[in-house]
């Protein structure tokens, strides 16, 4: 009895200690008031320390850094006139809604709802779980698809299989949540990143990062091996913890009450089958015409396809929107769930009403951004910051440990990784490229740590969604029973992938297409 009431009592401390979370999180305001709340703070900096003599040397000038006080008549005419430029040339803004043109006719017409059907469907009951976690990071490349479609199904394949529909949600959420920054295929979330890498950078006190070009495929490499982390991770807690765990746990609902996963109808096969010849045909084709040496894919610079200056590399955005529109188009007319064009740009029309609220949030980003830049507080941050780092001479191994968690903390409170990725990001990508530490191993660290706690904030827009989920098949269940059944692989993942970083930059293996570990980059 004893042992039970402690941990009823631990039980009870942590849920206090998470109803807190929560409370705090909800206080805080959305990510694009956030944004217009701190340009006014480094509004205020600027004017209270733009008479402040500083000794840390700007290496752009050779002087003493100095703020600039942004609410001088001069500065804010400059920032009125530079509005609407600053806005649309914003790096993360076109990259991201270009890919979504390309990803929304595929979604809309059905094709990757029938593509994850079709691998579900036919895998072997002793691999349900690794292909279900797999299946859950394959979605990420129709952004939010697999919260409404993978998760759901994981607990319909689950039941079906004689297994508990809740480690169904639960593995399946671990693919597509806990597992976000793993990929198999690049998604709009690698140049969405990237772009504000990339504006973030060029806030550094380093004259040529004025004209540096951060690659959307700069972690390609170390993400398509961390999904083999991921779904190891996923299968072996699934399995052997979080399942047995579930036992004592009844079903309430009765067979007949649970939902099917509807198998594919003649017309659905038959456009799943031509609308996937014509991605591989796609991608044969580009492979081919990117192989000559004489290829126009290439570089001009020195030929190579990776280079930074390469069409196929400058293309990757452009590339993502055609390799999903095309099979997207196929798909819709062999199975006939698109009658004409207008059904097409009904799907691109959809993806974009969708992206309504990121709009303005990046409006607000990129203003915050601008701002802060403008400021001269990023480079002096900065500075000061890479100072006190080589004065305490930590390991950089610490240092990366410390971006990981600082991320995975940040993640509890604030839901958007974009979001999150512009308020640290700007200030800790110029004060690492300080020490020497390239800005595509400071935002791998970062997608380590925001992606290991995706699954256990109650402010994860979808949270709710999967509470919902879960209260079909166990009708008690709460945010803290999710909470707690999603924990250890939050845990897992935040001490694993972390030591799988750091293995990657301790043994020298490529990050991603043009990205290095150190600044300036060593060839």
């Amino acid at each position: 009895m004893s042992q039970q009431n402690a941990a009823a009592e631990k039980s009870s401390w942590l849920n206090r200690a998470l109803n807190a979370i929560e409370v705090v999180g909800n206080k805080l305001p959305d990510p694009a008031v956030l944004f217009a709340l701190l340009m006014f703070v480094v509004w205020g900096l600027s004017w209270a320390l733009a008479g402040v003599s500083f000794n840390e040397v700007d290496p752009r000038t050779g002087a003493a850094i100095q703020v600039n006080n942004l609410l001088a008549a001069d500065s804010l005419t400059g920032f009125m006139a530079k509005m609407v430029n600053t806005f649309v040339t914003f790096p993360p803004l076109g990259v991201v809604l270009v890919a979504m043109l390309g990803l929304g006719v595929a979604e809309y017409t059905g094709y990757i709802n029938a593509g994850l059907r079709s691998i579900l469907s036919v895998t072997p009951k002793m691999l349900l779980t690794p292909v279900l976690v797999a299946v859950g990071v394959l979605s990420h490349m129709a952004v939010d698809a697999g919260y409404v479609l993978v998760i759901p199904l994981g607990a319909v394949i689950f039941y079906a299989a004689g297994r508990h529909p809740l480690a169904g949600i639960a593995a399946a959420f671990a693919g597509v949540s806990g597992g976000f920054s793993a990929t198999i295929l690049p998604s709009s979330l690698d140049p969405l990143l990237s772009g504000l890498t990339q504006a973030s950078a060029r806030l550094s006190s380093d004259p040529a990062a004025a004209e540096l070009v951060i690659s959307p495929l700069n972690n390609f490499y170390f993400t398509t091996a961390s999904t083999v982390l991921v779904v190891i991770i996923g299968w072996v807690l699934t399995d052997k913890f979080i399942e047995p765990r579930l036992k004592a746990t009844a079903v309430d609902a009765d067979a007949a009450d649970l939902p099917k996963m509807d198998v594919l109808k003649d017309n659905e096969r038959k456009g799943l089958r031509w609308a996937t010849f014509a991605m591989v045909l796609s991608a044969v084709l580009l492979v081919v015409s990117a192989m000559p040496e004489t290829s126009a894919w290439r570089s001009p610079v020195n030929g190579e396809l990776t280079h930074s200056a390469a069409p196929l590399m400058q293309s990757i955005v452009g590339i993502i929107f055609v390799f999903f529109l095309i099979p997207g188009v196929v798909y819709g007319y062999v199975s006939g769930n698109a009658k004409d064009h207008r059904d097409i740009i009904k799907g691109m029309s959809k993806a974009m009403s969708g992206m309504g609220y990121y709009i303005v949030m990046a409006f607000f980003c990129a203003q915050f951004i601008y701002a802060f830049g403008q400021s001269n507080l990023g480079a002096l941050l900065a500075i000061k910051g890479a100072n006190w780092l080589q004065e305490m001479a930590f390991p950089m191994g610490f240092t990366l440990i410390g971006i990981v968690f600082l991320s995975g903390f940040v993640n509890l409170l604030v839901g958007s990784a974009s979001a999150k990725w512009a308020l640290i990001g700007a200030i800790m990508v110029p004060m690492l490229m300080e020490l020497g530490v390239s800005p595509d191993l400071t935002q791998a660290a970062y997608r380590v740590g925001d992606s290991s706690t995706n699954i256990i904030t109650p402010l994860l827009p979808y949270f709710p969604l999967i509470v919902v989920f879960c209260q079909k098949y166990v009708k008690s269940t709460g945010i803290g029973t999710l909470i707690a059944l999603m924990l250890p692989y939050s845990v897992a993942m935040l001490i694993l992938w972390t030591a799988f970083l750091l293995g990657f930059w301790a043994l020298d293996i490529p990050l991603g297409v043009g990205a290095s570990y150190s600044y300036p980059a060593v060839n």
